[in-house]
């Protein structure tokens, strides 16, 4: 024990930082084989047990480690010429949200994020150039830019992914996986630069992304085990419960 401790960050007690490490390997998990819902769950946890400055900044690298080992393990799924329209958007959104050094009204944005989520889900097909190489470059923009101020863009993201490959589960939770990693990936950067001490927590976040990636190897097992269909089903229906709970916290 005492070897273990020695990683784990002087800011929290010992038995918060397992519940961490836990809950990082479960969330990861539900994310593989649900599609979605992981990092929503995992930013609700963290905002009780981690300081209010070290949330966001956590939470996008612990979402960058899970996405990045989803990602190599789904990688024959993925859509590289969709991806790599994704990635400059993302770069275009982060510059855009290190501009801006006042708070966006959440209340607004959350309201924001559940009506396009539930649009996606339920309302009329996308047209193609939308979910083309263009749709792919302002979805990127405009997701990365709220994610520096909401934290988990992930639920409208993969509404968006999910239009693109026509429910496909294992081309979905691929191509979602790989789209987070880039927009949690400027993330590091961007809190860096404003003074996020990262060495700090470096011990935790290792141990939590370690967990989340024995997760998302039982939740990939699975998805395998499911048919595209009720993987289109479950998707959507927590989707909405994710849509839903924004439209509650905007309104609470």
């Amino acid at each position: 024990m005492e070897f273990l401790t020695a990683w784990l960050p002087e800011q929290l007690s010992t038995e918060i930082s397992l519940l961490l490490i836990l809950a990082a390997g479960l969330t990861s998990g539900v994310t593989a084989a649900l599609g979605v819902g992981g990092g929503v769950l995992l930013l609700a946890i963290m905002a009780l047990l981690v300081p209010p400055a070290a949330i966001i900044p956590l939470h996008g690298m612990v979402q960058l480690g899970s996405n990045a080992n989803r990602t190599l393990m789904t990688w024959k799924h993925l859509d590289w010429k969709r991806l790599a329209a994704f990635f400059p958007g993302v770069l275009v959104g982060a510059w855009l949200a290190s501009l801006f050094l006042v708070q966006l009204p959440m209340q607004w944005l959350q309201l924001g994020i559940a009506g396009f989520i539930l649009f996606l889900c339920w309302g009329p097909k996308v047209p193609p150039l939308a979910l083309g190489r263009v749709g792919s470059f302002l979805a990127a923009a405009l997701t990365t830019f709220i994610s520096m101020f909401v934290g988990a863009t992930g639920p409208l993201v993969a509404a968006f992914v999910k239009q693109q490959h026509q429910g496909d589960r294992f081309r979905t939770v691929a191509n979602f996986a790989a789209s987070m990693s880039l927009q949690h990936l400027p993330k590091a950067v961007i809190f860096g630069s404003a003074g996020f001490v990262f060495a700090d927590w470096l011990g935790l976040l290792a141990l939590m992304i370690a967990a989340g990636a024995l997760g998302t190897w039982a939740g990939l097992k699975f998805l395998a085990r499911q048919s595209n269909q009720n993987f289109a089903r479950f998707f959507n229906l927590l989707l909405t419960l994710l849509a839903l709970r924004l439209i509650w916290q905007a309104f609470s």
